[in-house]
Formats: structure tokens, C-alpha cells, sequence
């Protein structure tokens, strides 16, 4: 019986199956706490570990693939998450802040280590540590409408001149440690650096544009490519004699463009979110020798504070130096340093590669440990805080117009609502949708029908498929006539519904999409995307899916849950404007503000709003109310039990770690019983 758990931390396929139910089942159990999900999964490592139930075994060749893997894909997860239109935006003080907040920190770091009695090189690797930083609150400023103010957009610009700066003082103190080192070779070694990043920056690059365009909408040869200009990259990395994560980061930055923010990116960082850097995290937890650490904690606690203090204390200076150069606000000064204290992606992989080559000692990793959890905690706790009472200002909010035009006047003309139908049970109410908000005479109602022809499809298979369209279609026309509006249906063979849909949209000048409601929550769906989904992400104009319970003319008391004044939420409080406008009915806007939310902040959210909304100004029959609670969900399913419609903006994103998917909507949208929009736009 003893030897069972030697068994299964050497088997390799038992090993995985651990992890997979691990990454499955601790994540989303931690964040029912609040707590971060990687904190669960570095808690299953330390009890799953040798120095718990011994089910896994870190110095096993599975395990350490995996951690590997997931490692470099952390790091090139961290590039492509990078903002470059932002960076290019505000490129000068992003270097500024970059390199206060790097030589800063790396001399407050380096000075803890001597004062430790570390040597010059662990000193200087352990400030390294310090300069980096993971934008793992950059959610919350997107959430609060702040994304846009400079200091924002130059401390999301500051991560990729601290990122790599940090990866290089690595791979610099790695070769020294190793005796690889010279004085007479640093020149070169720099040398080599700098040719091999622009030979990755600009070569993937351009190799990613030219595959992309050649191969066009093939999803899954473009996800390999990324794929293997990552792993080319870091094995490029060790040719070079450096470490791989560098080449990883950089491969992040060199394909961010290419992949933009389409299907590919998102498939990217969905296969290391839920498999390759949940698995890093596990195994860093094995490597935790919990008797090491729990002394790290009691007779080193110095050490610790010294670390931990030390870093914020830098980050705050850091900030401080570039408020005095450049008359930012306390209140975005503090802003910048509460989004550059999180130390997770760059200083763990970092300290991992010191822990595994000696260069750092067991109580220096434990430290970082710490500091990871504290600062993964009070980051985005301080961000929430001061960038919810940064003012917004006409710099930071779109332009009145901006979301009229993006969403489509009444007084346009030539355009059209394209219904793609798919169900006959879901197609009448879609379609009487369409033709109450298509007012002008000169818009038109489209109903669009896809018949999907696979490759090799079988010419009786395609007629089937063809005659079962156009009854689809013949029945919307049948339901446009008994309302007595016109429509001009269209009927395309295409392999690739999502696709059809978005270039049917684009050929009729389509000013919004409806459609019908499918399951986003599966595992099939998160991983290939449903059709849904897809349209999210390509489509020109604004896309409605609705879940309609009932005749939209029955649709008469609208709740509108909006969280910012970007663009989509003021289109989605214009469409449901106009819903009420036809139905004689009256909307209730909902912004959720947490309660410590400041009463300024709260009435300056209203006069932007009504300032934002110049093509339907709210009226005598909408309603604005600023709800103060901690859970979204609870007050959003609260308020519908008194309406007939809840409209949602889709804010789902992928955190900075690209540990956590925000299931906030795809929740409420399973757990509304009333009708339900959900509302997207480019």
C-alpha cells in the first residue's frame, strides 16, 4: 500500500489526469473565496506534492515538460497581452516609466540582497525580480472606463520595456553563475541578444502577416503557426544561450499584431489558460518544500519583509518620479503603481530558472512566493480603489458621437438588420425584433440562411441541406409580410457559418446583427467558440443575441446593466432606447458600482452618461440608478424578477495571467428567466 503513491507520481498518464482535475476543479473553488485562482493552484502543488500526498513527483520527466511548457507559454501569454497601439500611443513616457519603475526597483533589490548577504550577482537577480511586473488588474481599469487616460496607457506600455529589461539581467546573471561569463564576452553576448530580438520581433512578424494572409481563414494552420514561432523561439533563446522564456516573451510581442484580437489569439490563450500554465503553477507548488517554508516564514521573516516591503516601496517611488516629471494626479499616480505591483508572470518564471540553476537559495524563492501572493491580492485591490475615482474626463470617454456612428442613425440610409435564422421556433420573434426597430422605410429586414457545405458533401446531402433553408427563409418572409414589412432574403452555401454571416453583414451594409441565443458555456464552446462567438469577434457592426421569452412587443420594462461608457455599453442603451421608444415602455439603466465608490465618482458616471447619449438623450421614461453592491450577478438577477428585458454588454476577457475567464455574463445569461440581450460591438 505504501508503494501506491510512488506508483502514481511515476506514472505519466496518472501525473496528467492529477493535473487536469486540479486545473478543472481548485481554480473556480478559490475564486468563489475572492482569492485568485493561482493561489489555489500553488496551494494543490504543496498538498499533492512530495511534502504532502506524494501523488505527484516534480524531478519526474512528465512533470517537468509540463511545468516547462507551461513556463514558456506564461511568458508568451505576458507579450501577446501587451497593448501595442497604446504603447505606439504614448511611446516616450512608456520608456520614461519603464525605466524608472525597472532601475528603481532593481536598486532597492539588489541593495536587500547585499543587505542579506547574498553576492553581487544573486543581489542583481534578485532586483530583477523587483522590476518586472504583471498587469494582472488591467481588467478593472477596462471595467471602470479608465483604459484610456495616459497614465494608464503608459503603465500598460512600461510592461514591455520592463519585461524585457528584467529577462535580460537574467539571462545575464544566469551566465555569469554558470561561468559563461566575461567581461571581454559581454559585448558579444549583448550583441547576440540584440540581433536575435530583432530577428524575432520583426522576422515572426513578418512571416505571421504573410502565412495569415496565404492561408486566409484556416484557424487551426494559423493556431500551429503561433504555436510554433513560440516554441521557435525559445528553443532560438538557448542557442543563443539565453533563457527560453526570453524568446518567449519576445515571440508574444512579435505575433501580437498578426493575431490581433480575433479567433486564433483567443484559442491561444484559452489552450494555456485552462491546460499549459495552470500546470506551471501546480508544479511550482510542488517545488515548495513546506517544512523549508514554513521556517522561511518564522526565522527569516526579515527577509520576507524585506522583499515584500521593498517592492512596494520601489513601485511607489517609481511612480512618484514620474508624477513630478510628467504633473500626473495623485490619484493616477497611484493608479500606476497599484497596476505595477503584481509580480507573476515574468518574477516567477525568473526565480523558478535561479531556484533550479543555484543561483538563488530556497529562502529567496520562498520570499517571491510570498510577494507573488500579496501583490496578486493587493494589486487589483489598490487598482479598484484609486482608478474608480480617477475623473473621467473627454480624453478618457469616446466622443458623443463615436457610438451613434458605430451603431447606425435611423436617418441613414441603405442599411439594413441581417437576421441570420437557424431554428423555426426561434425565427418569428427575431424577425418581429428586427422589423420594430428597422423604423425607416429605406432600411431593410435580411434574413439570412447558411447552408454549410463541407468539402466532400454529397450532392443529395447539399440539396437537403438547401431545400431546408429555404423553407426557413419563405417562412420569415411570411412572418414580414403579416407585419407588414418587406424583406429581401438571402441564401448562401458557405463552409464557415460565423464567416457567411459577417460577409453577408458586410454586403447588405447591415448597421446590427440579431440573433438567436446557443449555449456559449460548454467546454466545446469555449474551446473552439460557438458561432455566437465567432460573429463577436468578426463582425463589423454590433451583433444582438437575444433569448426571447416572449413577443418583443411585449417588451416593455427594459433593465440595461452597463459597466463603463465605452462605446458598446452606449450603443446598447441607444438599442434599448429605441426598443422602448416603439413599445411605448420605459428603461432603467444599472451601473454596479462597488460600495466604497466615492459619491463624486458616482455623479460624475451620470452627467457622463447623459452627456455620452446625445442621439436619444434619456428621456421622461428612462430611469438611471446606481446600485452599490459587491456581486453584479446578485444584484442584476435581483432587479429582473420587475422587468421583462435584461440587456448585457459581453464583457468577457481573459485576465493578464491568462488564468481566469470572467463568466459573469455567460452566468447571468443561463440564470435570467426573463428574456435576455447580450449585446456586442467591434
Amino acid at each position: 500500500m505504501e508503494q501506491l503513491p510512488v506508483w502514481l507520481a511515476a506514472n505519466p498518464i496518472v501525473s496528467f489526469t492529477i493535473l487536469l482535475l486540479v486545473s478543472l476543479t481548485v481554480p473556480p473553488l478559490f475564486e468563489r473565496f475572492r482569492l485568485p485562482g493561482l493561489v489555489g493552484l500553488l496551494m494543490a502543488g504543496v498538498v499533492l506534492g512530495p511534502y504532502g500526498l506524494r501523488l505527484l513527483d516534480p524531478n519526474s520527466e512528465t512533470i517537468k515538460l509540463l511545468s516547462d511548457i507551461g513556463k514558456i507559454y506564461l511568458m508568451f501569454v505576458a507579450g501577446l497581452e501587451i497593448n501595442m497601439q497604446a504603447f505606439r500611443k504614448t511611446r516616450d513616457r512608456s520608456l520614461s516609466f519603464g525605466l524608472a519603475t525597472f532601475l528603481v526597483p532593481l536598486a532597492i533589490g539588489t541593495l536587500v540582497g547585499q543587505v542579506f548577504g547574498f553576492g553581487w550577482n544573486a543581489s542583481i537577480l534578485i532586483g530583477s525580480l523587483f522590476a518586472s511586473h504583471t498587469l494582472l488588474a488591467y481588467p478593472l481599469v477596462q471595467r471602470l472606463g479608465v483604459v484610456r487616460n495616459e497614465a494608464v496607457t503608459v503603465t500598460v506600455g512600461a510592461t514591455i520595456f520592463t519585461d524585457i529589461s528584467a529577462l535580460m539581467v537574467l539571462a545575464v546573471c544566469v551566465s555569469i553563475h554558470q561561468g559563461e561569463f566575461s567581461w571581454y564576452s559581454l559585448p558579444l553576448q549583448l550583441g547576440g541578444l540584440a540581433l536575435y530580438a530583432v530577428a524575432v520581433l520583426f522576422g515572426l512578424d513578418w512571416l505571421g502577416r504573410e502565412y495569415f494572409r496565404r492561408t486566409g481563414n484556416d484557424e487551426g494552420n494559423q493556431f500551429l503557426f503561433v504555436l510554433l514561432a513560440l516554441f521557435l523561439a525559445a528553443v532560438g533563446a538557448q542557442v543563443v544561450h539565453t533563457e527560453n522564456i526570453v524568446g518567449a516573451f519576445l515571440a508574444g510581442l512579435a505575433v501580437n499584431d498578426v493575431v490581433g484580437r480575433g479567433a486564433v489569439k483567443e484559442k491561444v490563450e484559452f489552450v494555456g489558460a485552462v491546460l499549459f500554465i495552470p500546470f506551471f503553477f501546480v508544479a511550482m507548488g510542488l517545488l515548495i518544500n513546506l517544512p523549508v517554508f514554513t521556517r522561511t516564514l518564522l526565522s527569516e521573516l526579515l527577509l520576507v519583509a524585506a522583499v515584500v516591503t521593498g517592492l512596494i516601496g520601489s513601485k511607489f517611488l517609481a511612480a512618484f518620479v514620474i508624477k513630478s516629471l510628467y504633473r500626473y494626479s495623485w490619484l493616477e499616480t497611484l493608479t500606476m503603481w497599484s497596476l505595477s505591483l503584481p509580480q507573476v508572470a515574468a518574477t516567477l518564471a525568473a526565480a523558478l530558472v535561479g531556484l533550479q540553476v543555484g543561483l538563488l537559495s530556497e529562502s529567496v524563492f520562498n520570499s517571491v512566493i510570498v510577494l507573488m501572493l500579496v501583490t496578486s491580492v493587493l494589486g487589483p485591490v489598490l487598482t479598484q480603489r484609486f482608478a474608480s475615482q480617477i475623473p473621467l474626463t473627454d480624453a478618457q470617454t469616446p466622443e458623443p458621437a463615436s457610438a451613434n456612428e458605430a451603431y447606425g442613425s435611423l436617418e441613414e440610409t441603405e442599411r439594413s438588420i441581417l437576421v441570420p435564422v437557424h431554428n423555426p421556433i426561434t425565427e418569428p420573434y427575431l424577425i418581429e425584433m428586427a422589423a420594430l426597430l428597422a423604423q425607416n422605410g429605406s432600411e431593410k429586414i435580411v434574413p439570412l440562411a447558411i447552408a454549410q457545405a463541407a468539402t466532400h458533401l454529397q450532392e443529395n446531402q447539399l440539396t437537403e441541406i438547401l431545400w431546408r433553408n429555404r423553407q426557413l427563409l419563405k417562412q420569415a418572409a411570411d412572418i414580414s409580410l403579416t407585419l407588414g414589412r418587406e424583406t429581401a432574403p438571402i441564401l448562401r452555401i458557405d463552409n464557415d457559418v460565423a464567416l457567411g454571416i459577417c460577409y453577408a453583414a458586410r454586403e447588405q451594409n447591415a448597421r446590427l446583427i440579431l440573433m438567436g441565443y446557443g449555449d456559449m458555456t460548454t467546454l466545446q464552446a469555449r474551446l473552439l467558440g460557438n458561432v455566437v462567438d465567432q460573429v463577436f469577434r468578426t463582425s463589423h457592426c454590433p451583433v444582438a443575441v437575444m433569448r426571447l421569452q416572449t413577443s418583443p412587443r411585449r417588451l416593455k420594462r427594459i433593465l440595461v446593466a452597463i459597466w463603463d461608457l465605452l462605446p458598446p455599453s452606449l450603443q446598447l442603451v441607444t438599442l434599448a432606447q429605441q426598443l422602448a421608444a416603439v413599445n411605448q415602455g420605459s428603461v432603467t439603466l444599472l451601473q454596479i458600482c462597488p460600495p466604497a465608490t466615492p459619491q463624486t465618482k458616482r455623479q460624475e458616471f451620470r452627467q457622463q452618461l447623459r452627456q455620452s447619449l446625445t442621439f436619444q438623450p434619456l428621456s421622461a421614461t428612462s430611469k438611471l440608478k446606481v446600485i452599490f453592491h459587491a456581486d453584479a450577478a446578485t444584484a442584476i438577477l435581483r432587479m429582473s424578477q420587475s422587468f421583462d428585458v435584461v440587456m448585457l454588454t459581453d464583457s468577457r476577457a481573459y485576465t493578464a495571467g491568462g488564468l481566469t475567464l470572467d463568466d459573469l455574463v455567460l452566468s447571468l445569461m443561463q440564470r435570467l428567466t426573463c428574456s435576455t440581450v447580450l449585446f456586442s460591438s467591434p
